[in-house]
């Protein structure tokens, strides 16, 4: 009997949820949710009884044959650790809560997926969390030397993503060279050589191209302005940057389609927004060039530039990111389930013995 494996993957705006009996898809479904259904809920981690409702609630049917072998979570904001596997324990789950390491509703992921393999007699693990670190020491430095760049991306979604493309081109991603954009609530866009995501712009902290509702890269010395005017405290300027800028900030929607519904109405203010977004895009895959191009070793050329995550299913944004950025490789639009497929093939393996569940510094 094929290995059932249930997979849940929390985002800013949508929960995620497959079911995998070996390495097919049985089932697969996105929640999504409003601004507003979000707005209610007074924590990240106070919305976890309504996102597992909804969870139990779409696999209803998946579970009338037998339960899960198998639950795997996205990893959340946890201390920098190599990519993988890892079985959620205690130390983990204490880390997810407190939100010691950072706050966002990938954090859910492991939480959920510990709670249902819990209640069902069933394992649970992570990979690849979003913590994962690869990056070489000169991309961490910067020219603060209290502020060392964290790597924290969408790592299920890029590497992913990136294998995808690189079995569709016949290539071999550990001697590959790609510049993968995830592009969802969260814009995060890496460096990917020979196997190694070895830089990344951290969207959590505010680094790259602003998103539907994110402010990326701002300028410094205005944001303190603005903190010690009064104008926002620090907590506020922390959700405001993370959460309330961006394209909803412009707009007042952080749904691209709306946006281009505006264009198509003929609203220059939203057309204005759709190119500083494309602009900003494609600045930030264009910076990632060093990190391929290092030394002489690295001198062969970039194999491609992969466009995923919700905003990748735009063909108009998709075509205008391809008209700027197609000088340095082909373009490549990912829009199918490879962040859940990576989730679930770990969590195969797992239960195979092909691969072990490391354990996270914080269970030792």
């Amino acid at each position: 009997m094929p290995a059932k494996i249930l997979v849940i993957n929390p985002g800013s705006t949508s929960t995620k949820v497959a079911v995998f009996r070996d390495k097919e898809v049985s089932f697969d479904a996105e929640v999504r949710y409003t601004r507003e259904s979000m707005s209610h809920f007074p924590s990240v981690i106070a919305q976890k009884e309504f996102r597992t409702a909804s969870v139990l609630e779409l696999i209803e049917d998946e579970l009338s044959d037998g339960l899960p072998d198998m639950v795997v979570g996205r990893g959340g904001l946890l201390r920098p650790i190599p990519g993988g596997p890892y079985t959620i324990g205690d130390g983990m789950i204490a880390d997810l809560e407190s939100g010691r390491y950072g706050v966002h509703p990938c954090n859910l992921g492991a939480i959920m997926a510990r709670e249902l393999a819990d209640k069902w007699g069933v394992p649970s693990m992570i990979m690849d969390p979003v913590v994962t670190d690869e990056m070489d020491p000169v991309a961490r430095m910067t020219g603060l030397p209290e502020i060392t760049r964290r790597s924290v991306f969408h790592a299920l979604s890029q590497r992913g993503a990136a294998w995808s493309v690189a079995a569709e081109m016949g290539l071999d991603y550990s001697r590959s060279k790609f510049i993968v954009a995830h592009m969802g609530g969260g814009i995060s866009i890496g460096a990917h050589r020979n196997g190694r995501i070895v830089d990344v712009n951290n969207a959590l902290d505010g680094e790259g191209p602003f998103s539907p509702e994110r402010s990326g890269t701002l300028p410094v010395l205005p944001v303190l302005e603005l903190v010690e005017s009064g104008r926002y405290s620090f907590s506020e300027m922390r959700t405001t940057v993370t959460s309330g800028c961006g394209m909803l900030a412009h707009t007042g929607t952080n749904d691209l389609r709306e946006v281009e519904a505006m264009i198509s109405e003929g609203r220059e203010d939203a057309k204005l927004v759709f190119e500083a977004l494309v602009y900003n895009i494609c600045k930030h895959i264009c910076s990632f060039l060093p990190a391929l191009m290092r030394n002489d070793a690295d001198r062969e050329p970039v194999s491609a530039i992969i466009l995923t995550g919700g905003l990748a299913r735009s063909k108009k944004l998709v075509s205008a990111i391809e008209s700027v950025v197609d000088f340095i490789a082909p373009v490549h639009a990912v829009t199918g389930l490879e962040e859940m497929e990576v989730m679930g093939m770990g969590g195969l393996a797992v239960l195979r013995g092909e691969l072990e569940a490391q354990v996270y510094p914080a269970d030792m």
